[in-house]
């Protein structure tokens, strides 16, 4: 199984100003040059994390899930832009069948999808998939005008929804999909994905306000026995507290499952939209005092977790 992220923003699409960049590009030589001195401009690059130097990303939520018999898409934030021009290069077949899951319909997760080129392709075929009973009307308000110059009805593709069950599995091809509901304003579920013995988990968005095995009763199995699982992290602890109620989480509290339900990878995502390179980084300094805690506890003694921030681009493949 293999995952890739073409967005992981939250809320809304953001990008330092040009400003920001300048500034961010002589702060980073600098201190390149003050550890390194006489290094070249390019060897100085290279010894840098693509974050490091780029950053983490300007897109929101989409995620691309493949298996060897299916691919599927799991909302259409506006990094389903970028995936749809991999497609018109030959990535994968444009006329599909494309299989796009919906967590739920908050703007950061629907804005992308007018510009998913299927929609626009004679005979290519989308199937919609969500436990939201709306999710026909849903879908087509997102092409209406005034918001869209072309409205659903003038779709030459070949769209289907379909209804999920909550907590019940749905089988496409080789893959087992099972949503689950997560702990935000609006209903919103999760997905836990499972292929070939292997576990993908995406828990975004959630404030992950159920923390106990007993609170989080029949969705618990969500995060259990996982492979990778991506997870809301959008605050920091401070403003978790500050933002009850917004639906959204922290690392730390991420960590806390991950030890607890044997998750062996966590990839942090959801970035808030403020939060530029530097308080990203500052974000994952604190994480790992919180983990280097964590691990030190006896009764995670043989946890084995690995953590990470997700970062546009990133593909990670799931081996045993």
């Amino acid at each position: 199984m293999r995952v890739k992220l073409w967005g992981v923003r939250g809320s809304i699409p953001s990008a330092p100003t040009p400003h920001q960049w300048n500034q961010h590009f002589k702060s980073l030589l600098a201190s390149q040059n003050e550890s390194t001195p006489g290094l070249s401009l390019q060897d100085s690059f290279h010894q840098q994390s693509i974050a490091r130097v780029g950053g983490y990303g300007t897109a929101t939520t989409c995620i691309e899930v493949i298996s060897p018999k299916s691919r599927i898409i799991i909302d259409g934030g506006t990094g389903i832009r970028s995936f749809s021009e991999r497609l018109t290069q030959g990535y994968a077949s444009i006329k599909g069948p494309h299989h796009l899951f919906m967590t739920h319909f908050h703007w950061d997760h629907i804005i992308g999808l007018p510009f998913f080129a299927p929609h626009f392709i004679p005979g290519a075929e989308i199937h919609y998939y969500a436990v939201q009973e709306d999710l026909a009307e849903l879908i087509r308000g997102v092409f209406r005008k005034p918001y869209f110059p072309v409205p659903f009805e003038k779709l030459p593709s070949k769209i289907h929804f379909h209804l999920l069950e909550p907590r019940t599995p749905f089988e496409l091809d080789d893959m087992v999909i099972t949503p689950y509901k997560l702990d935000h304003p609006d209903p919103c579920w999760g997905f836990r994905v499972e292929s070939h013995g292997r576990v993908y988990s995406h828990c975004v968005d959630t404030e992950a306000t159920r923390l106990t095995r007993q609170d989080l009763g029949s969705d618990l199995p969500l995060y259990q026995n996982v492979d990778l699982m991506y997870f809301d992290a959008q605050y920091t602890l401070p403003e978790l507290a500050e933002k009850a109620n917004w639906g959204h989480s922290a690392s730390q509290v991420g960590l806390e499952i991950a030890f607890r339900e044997n998750v062996k990878r966590i990839l942090f995502a959801h970035h808030d939209p403020g939060a530029h390179l530097a308080e990203i980084q500052n974000l994952k300094l604190e994480t790992k005092q919180y983990f280097d805690a964590l691990s030190q506890q006896a009764n995670y003694a043989s946890a084995k977790v690995d953590w990470d921030f997700a970062m546009e681009g990133m593909e990670i493949v799931i081996t045993g």
